[in-house]
């Protein structure tokens, strides 16, 4: 049948606190929009509507959804709707549609929340002031300007092509164009490497193979410069880096159950006694048990991603660490975690330090400190919400031409 739309309001929001250009918002409303595929040739029924309404109402507000939008502007506002981009469905529509069809709602294949603002202005703002002051209210890598209501989730883009980079006839002149056009990020060892093992084996490799070879080949998942051979001064050295952290462990307690070979480390713990269900299957009794339980610590920094989309990366970074803590061994349980931040300077609007230099043009394609300051502290703490892991303290430097965002995980 199409999409059909909820709202539900929202406090008056401190956002504009935040929003550049502040000192000309005088308010900002805020309601959320539940945009519903609904995919019965006949629209809910009054029952149906219902069960949807109070899907999305907060338990303590059970009237607090309506089929109609709660914000009005005048001409002089600004209206402003961001949600999640339309070419895949988010984890929480999977589980909202779950949820639904476990009632009923089998009619129900997507469900996408996005954000409606109202601003409010003391004078009116020039165009481009109202351009700057839309894209800081949304997360550009996964989210993006609804301009007219939601009629469709289908959209016209269509995945490229996979083709084959012609290794066996151009050479090395072939994969250098991939290289160029995919971003690929390969430096001249590797289509040195590339260009003889495609050739070798005989055939040209596709654009996927390439891409695959970039993401799984690449510093971040082989350490090639950690474990590579070190020249210092023209000189081997006999270890690599990776070989030398190693070696700490030669001189330090030798308390260690798991060190350098797992997802985690581990130091010997104690015996302790333990409730677990007589059978995990099924509902049923608890019962004592004794074992021992070892400590596992591990640490993941997610600077990049994090600096770009503050939340999401934020929540990437604490799902990594949760990860690595899981599979260790034959499965382990996460106790708590931490995060270390470092940034630059905050240019809090209307707390100005003397320090800071105003003038100063940070980078658009990353995002302001301020908001990784908040935005990044808000997804570390939601994911290791979601599955039972408190933050429970952390630390956080700010320091002056800092550029790049440094996040640090650790966890128990």
């Amino acid at each position: 049948m199409g999409v059909l739309r909820f709202f539900r309001s929202s406090l008056e929001s401190g956002d504009s606190l935040r929003l550049p250009g502040a000192e000309k918002v005088r308010m900002v409303r805020r309601e959320l929009c539940y945009n519903v595929s609904w995919t019965g040739e006949a629209p809910p029924t009054s029952g149906q509507a219902d069960a949807i309404r109070w899907l999305f109402s907060c338990p303590f507000d059970p009237q607090s959804v309506s089929d109609c939008s709660l914000l009005a502007p005048e001409p002089s506002d600004l209206l402003v709707e961001v949600g999640p981009r339309l070419n895949f469905s988010t984890a929480s529509s999977t589980n909202a549609v779950s949820i639904c069809r476990s009632i009923g709602l089998t009619c129900i294949d997507r469900i996408e929340c996005s954000r409606r603002y109202l601003l409010k202005f003391h004078k009116d703002p020039e165009e481009s002031e109202k351009q700057k002051l839309t894209a800081s209210l949304y997360d550009r890598m996964t989210e993006c300007l609804y301009p007219e209501p939601i009629t469709s989730f289908q959209i016209s883009v269509r995945p490229e092509k996979v083709y084959e980079v012609d290794v066996m006839g151009q050479g090395r002149a072939a994969l250098e164009t991939a290289n160029k056009e995919l971003g690929l990020a390969f430096d001249s060892w590797d289509l040195d490497y590339y260009t003889s093992l495609f050739r070798r084996v005989g055939r040209n490799p596709s654009s996927v193979e390439c891409f695959d070879l970039a993401q799984s080949n690449s510093e971040h998942s082989r350490h090639w410069f950690f474990k590579g051979r070190l020249l210092v001064d023209g000189e081997e050295k006999s270890h690599s880096l990776f070989d030398l952290i190693m070696k700490t462990q030669e001189s330090s307690n030798q308390n260690n159950v798991i060190k350098f070979c797992d997802n985690s480390s581990a130091i010997q713990g104690k015996e302790v006694t333990s409730l677990i269900p007589t059978d995990p299957s099924c509902p049923g009794p608890y019962m004592q048990t004794s074992s021992t339980r070892h400590l596992i610590f591990t640490a993941e920094t997610h600077n990049f991603p994090t600096g770009v989309a503050p939340f999401s990366g934020a929540t990437t970074g604490t799902g990594g660490r949760i990860r690595d803590v899981q599979s260790t061994g034959k499965g382990a349980h996460v106790i708590a975690g931490t995060a270390g931040y470092c940034f630059g300077n905050l240019h809090i609007p209307g707390y100005p330090l003397p320090w800071e230099d105003a003038s100063y043009q940070y980078p658009v394609q990353f995002a302001r400190p301020l908001e990784v300051a908040i935005e990044a502290s808000n997804g570390a703490s939601d994911y290791g919400n979601k599955f039972g892991e408190p933050v429970l303290t952390g630390e956080e430097e700010v320091t002056r031409g800092w550029l790049e965002v440094s996040l640090f995980f650790y966890q128990i």
